[in-house]
């Protein structure tokens, strides 16, 4: 197949963003087999065009979002593509499809962010040829809001670089954790945008009753605003919570944080669709202790690979499982073991583009 993938107008691919992450990842899959385009903003220090890994990328005007969509149906003008995918904008594929109605038009969707409940986007959704949620929790969160969309809807699941993300030597922990300091104590991390819904006060304050009854270090990656930041440090000077705060990373890094860690805590507050920092987490041999919400215990298991916390406003809930691990170290093993396996039988690459390709072949075929 001929396939074209529209990005955001917000970050760049190759990016750090979670969406252009996903986005380059799947192509790259998808390019062993198909012919893959990626349509991009341009953005300083990038060629207008590049390949990587078969991956054609082309970069393109993106002043706004009016300017983007223009620049992206140009350059559509005069091509013949078999599938074209559309992530996280619904007035883009709307747009796209408007334009270019004899070929087939997705939407891949990361997040509820993007489709809030109204008339606008309900008449948007009606052109797509097939829409993609990340998660069955997502799924069903949209067919509560766009009932009438039910029967394009489909789930795709993300994966994870299995390569990569994965448990570490002695060695390389070692170095990782000598790099920054941290010693032996048990160390707990947290990776992710620092806002609100993230759920980081909770987290601190889960830290500061665990340790009570057991040593902690927390780790805390991840970019904010500079106001939230120092709120947030703040907490955790007066609660005597030991914190490394080391700021976004460059995802082509992070898996090094990963490999630092002894369990990985996501204390969302929120509906988090998939929750793709757990399943990196998983895959580095890391027990993972969740909210349970969202499309999160799609991916934690209850007591095989984690923990998941019902009452997630309440810190006290995390600090059990947190006490629980840091005395149990043949616990922590089997739990991390259960979601490295977990990784590799359900959340790789290879899997979420050969559901694509299904997903596509059919709707090429036929009627969604």
């Amino acid at each position: 197949m001929k396939i074209l993938i529209v990005a955001p107008e917000q970050l760049p691919v190759p990016g750090s963003g979670s969406v252009e992450i996903c986005i380059l990842a799947i192509a790259q899959q998808l390019a062993q087999n198909h012919k893959v385009t990626v349509v991009s903003r341009a953005s300083n220090g990038m060629p207008f065009q590049s390949t990587i890994n078969r991956v054609k990328i082309v970069r393109v005007s993106s002043e706004s979002s009016e300017v983007y969509l223009a620049s992206v149906l140009r350059f559509i003008q005069g091509s013949s593509y078999d599938v074209i995918q559309v992530d996280n904008r619904p007035h883009y594929m709307a747009s796209i499809k408007n334009m270019y109605p004899q070929m087939k038009v997705t939407l891949f969707l990361h997040s509820l962010t993007f489709v809030p409940h109204t008339r606008h986007i309900a008449n948007s959704l009606k052109y797509a040829d097939l829409i993609i949620a990340n998660s069955n929790s997502l799924m069903h969160e949209l067919i509560v809001r766009f009932p009438s969309q039910a029967h394009k809807i489909r789930t795709v699941e993300l994966g994870v670089d299995i390569i990569t993300f994965t448990p570490p030597s002695e060695s390389e922990r070692s170095e990782a954790r000598q790099k920054y300091g941290i010693g032996n104590r048990f160390t707990v991390l947290f990776v992710g945008r620092i806002i609100p819904r993230k759920g980081v006060p909770v987290l601190l304050r889960a830290v500061y009753l665990a340790r009570k009854q057991v040593p902690l270090h927390l780790i805390i990656a991840g970019k904010g605003r500079a106001s939230y930041l120092r709120k947030l440090r703040m907490q955790a000077k007066k609660l005597g919570v030991p914190v490394t705060w080391l700021g976004k990373q460059d995802h082509s890094e992070i898996h090094r944080i990963y490999q630092m860690a002894d369990c990985f805590v996501c204390p969302s507050q929120k509906h988090e669709a998939f929750g793709l920092v757990n399943v990196e987490a998983m895959a580095t041999g890391l027990p993972v202790i969740a909210s349970r919400i969202g499309g999160i215990p799609e991916i934690v298991k209850h007591g095989s690979n984690g923990y998941l916390v019902d009452a997630y406003r309440h810190p006290s809930r995390f600090a059990k499982y947190l006490i629980r691990l840091e005395k149990n170290r043949e616990l922590q093993c089997t739990l991390g073991n259960n979601g490295r396996s977990t990784v590799l039988q359900h959340f790789t690459w290879s899997q979420t583009a050969s559901k694509i390709v299904s997903l596509y072949s059919q709707a090429t075929r036929s009627e969604v």
